[in-house]
């Protein structure tokens, strides 16, 4: 039995790659809109704590695998393009959007007499609009970000020190999504220190797991080239976040 045949990697620009077969991108596409939707269910309804040298460390567990979307979002734009990437971006910025709507409306509904799970499932499913509507706005403006600096990176680079890049667009897009999340989020709730404060914090946290991701990162990339015999650079494309058409 042979194996399969891997092609050589042709380096091509996104505008004339037309309806070429991509043998992958619908399941990383499945991977970021999951990864996405469920760091936001079971992570964001549990705070952790653990021990660092004796010190108690508290956070948000969705902190460990939300990030997991950042760099899935990296192999999309590095791998398919700034355009396919926007598309995902889109699907998830509505799958998220459905969500909310769903959850919403389920949590609303009345209980069956003798049911006793309501305030178990309002606790988890109940969130507060407002802490939404601030994640859905900054997933959307921060994963553009991170897509139109890879892009624009990777151009510049010539397509070198992919780790420039992933964590240089990380750097951009986690930034403008903690801008956006955390005042919007709990701004006049919070103390504006703290507000500040948890912000700096989950964004260098953000960064620094890109940065020890950054190995997977590379092993992701490399292999999907290969797969699809695609290097695609983003020379000509229109950046414009307001449209689904590749």
């Amino acid at each position: 039995m042979t194996a399969p045949t891997i092609p050589p990697i042709e380096k091509i620009d996104a505008t004339t790659l037309g309806a070429r077969p991509l043998r992958y991108f619908d399941f990383v596409m499945a991977a970021f809109v999951a990864i996405l939707l469920l760091s936001n269910i079971i992570g964001a309804a549990k705070v952790a704590q653990i021990s660092v040298f004796g010190h108690p460390f508290i956070f948000g567990a969705g902190i460990l695998f939300f990030p997991l979307g950042y760099v899935i979002g990296d192999v999309l734009t590095e791998v398919y393009g700034y355009a396919r990437a926007r598309r995902c971006i889109w699907a998830g910025f509505v799958a998220s959007l459905f969500m909310a709507i769903m959850s919403a409306v389920v949590v609303a509904m009345p209980p069956a007499p003798g049911w006793t799970g309501q305030g178990a499932y309002e606790a988890v499913f109940g969130q507060v609009p407002r802490i939404v509507f601030a994640s859905i706005a900054a997933f959307w403006a921060g994963e553009f970000v991170n897509s139109f600096v890879l892009a624009r990176m990777k151009i510049l680079t010539r397509g070198r020190m992919l780790w420039a890049r992933t964590i240089g667009s990380t750097v951009a897009g986690q930034g403008v999504d903690s801008l956006i999340f955390y005042p919007l989020a709990f701004l006049g709730i919070w103390p504006t220190a703290q507000v500040l404060t948890v912000l700096v914090t989950n964004w260098a946290l953000k960064v620094a797991w890109e940065a020890v991701l950054t190995p997977l990162t590379y092993l992701v990339v490399n292999g999907l080239k290969r797969r699809e015999g695609l290097d695609i650079f983003d020379s000509q494309t229109d950046f414009t976040p307001f449209k689904t058409r590749i």
